[in-house]
């Protein structure tokens, strides 16, 4: 299991992270400050470290040069409320492996701690190597489409081509990329991801093809980019369409030569990887428009695969939606009743897979009893087949009319916590803190009642 060390001055975020990371099997240490960080890991076995920015006494950046000059190689995310490129690029070039800015979804966070935790940078391997197997996003698809498409996927994972994989938002691309990866003979190499749409261009110069000492203010010592980290496996660009011409450029030139030169080298250094792209705009439309290299998408698109959306495979819908259930049931069981189950199978889900998931965790968390009702997974596009029934305030307490109040306006908003804040009058702070204190009482009063 997993170690991961938790610093942040704010109690209900430590409280929140905590919550998040422990269900999902990972083991937490939850501090208040860098000094305390740096006395937890004294005593070793962390794998990650995630840290607040802005801290009394030890700020995140000085917790950050101690921990690379006391831990080199173990890795750091830093979480900040005040995010900017700027922030993201300092921390980022200093040794931070990635940046959350507040506030973050669930979701979010557990997909950057899995992905850095594979991360062959990384100073521990993850998974069955060295570690116990820790439980992955898989493909959930009984639709003809999707399997059509993963039968192709199976015939090429052999070669060295290629992948382009085209689809809208959350319609599973990278889920299909790693498929790619494990049903093929590079499957005990590594696979690194990273998002080119996240990254601002002098970044993500250097995160893809590294940089040597000095080659730039604040590279105090070399860093090998991702392409010579997915050396013998697989390189995932995900969202390729949003990278600059300049870039562009550069990746057409490792694709023909099979060699990488770092910001500042004196040398290009040769690579053996699988290289698989994504993007959820048309290719062939941006380069039409001038906005892609022509070249570059030729060598990208050697197999083309185009994944269909959640509204045109509504064969999974059933299969998905027990098996978000079981990953956020926390252990204990939870049924979706059939006018729910009704309801989100009527539903255009218009953000894919990746809404519906989000859509069952907030359920669950709503739920009583360990069964999602209508209510409970109610969405603003559709009215309920039948009106809810009236509710009656009276007899409840304050809190749980203003958990009420607060859930419903989440639910109204999709979640959007900035959106909901806004509606309520109160900070997107305060929002969050309310989440984590209910989350604790709720964990509190099932471990009572148990």
């Amino acid at each position: 299991m997993e170690r991961i060390l938790v610093v942040d001055d704010e109690r209900a975020m430590r409280a929140g992270i905590t919550e998040v990371l422990e269900r999902n099997g990972f083991a937490v240490t939850a501090v208040d400050s860098g000094p305390a960080a740096l006395a937890a890991l004294a005593d070793g076995g962390y794998a990650l470290v995630l840290s607040d920015m802005r801290m009394p006494t030890m700020s995140g950046a000085e917790l950050l040069a101690a921990v690379q000059e006391r831990h080199p190689g173990l890795p750091m995310v830093m979480m900040t409320a005040y995010g900017t490129v700027e922030d993201a690029v300092a921390a980022m070039k200093t040794g931070a492996r990635d940046f959350l800015t507040k506030p973050f979804a669930p979701p979010d966070l557990l997909h950057l701690v899995r992905s850095i935790l594979r991360d062959p940078a990384s100073e521990r391997p993850a998974g069955g190597e060295g570690g116990r197997p820790r439980a992955e996003r898989r493909l959930v698809t009984r639709a003809p489409a999707m399997q059509r498409i993963l039968a192709v996927a199976s015939g090429v994972a052999a070669s060295r081509a290629p992948i382009l994989l085209e689809g809208e938002s959350g319609t599973g691309k990278e889920l299909v990329a790693r498929y790619v990866h494990a049903a093929g003979p590079r499957r005990t190499q590594p696979f690194v991801a990273v998002n080119c749409a996240a990254l601002p261009r002098e970044l993500l110069e250097s995160e893809l093809f590294g940089h040597e000492r000095g080659a730039f203010t604040g590279a105090t010592a070399r860093k090998l980019g991702k392409f010579e980290l997915a050396h013998g496996g697989t390189l995932l660009l995900d969202e390729v369409s949003e990278m600059e011409p300049g870039l562009q450029a550069k990746l057409l030139r490792v694709l023909q030569e099979h060699e990488v030169d770092r910001v500042g080298g004196l040398r290009p250094v040769p690579i053996d990887i699988r290289v698989i792209a994504t993007t959820n705009r048309s290719l062939r439309a941006l380069v039409a428009a001038g906005a892609f290299r022509r070249d570059l998408y030729y060598r990208l698109n050697v197999i083309p695969l185009a994944l269909p959306p959640l509204r045109a495979r509504r064969e999974d819908l059933d299969a998905l939606i027990d098996h978000f259930c079981g990953r956020f049931a926390a252990g204990k069981p939870l049924a979706v009743d059939a006018a729910a189950r009704a309801y989100l199978k009527r539903h255009p889900w218009p953000g894919n897979v990746r809404e519906l998931e989000h859509v069952i965790e907030r359920a669950a968390l709503l739920a009583t009893g360990g069964v999602i009702t209508a209510a409970d997974v109610q969405l603003d596009d559709e009215p309920l087949a039948e009106p809810a029934p009236t509710v009656s305030l009276a007899g409840l307490t304050v809190h749980e009319v203003e958990r009420r109040l607060i859930m419903e306006t989440l639910r109204r908003t999709n979640n959007n916590r900035s959106r909901a804040a806004e509606m309520l009058g109160i900070s997107v702070r305060t929002l969050r803190n309310k989440l984590a204190e209910y989350r604790l009482r709720k964990d509190g009063l099932e471990a009572g009642a148990a």
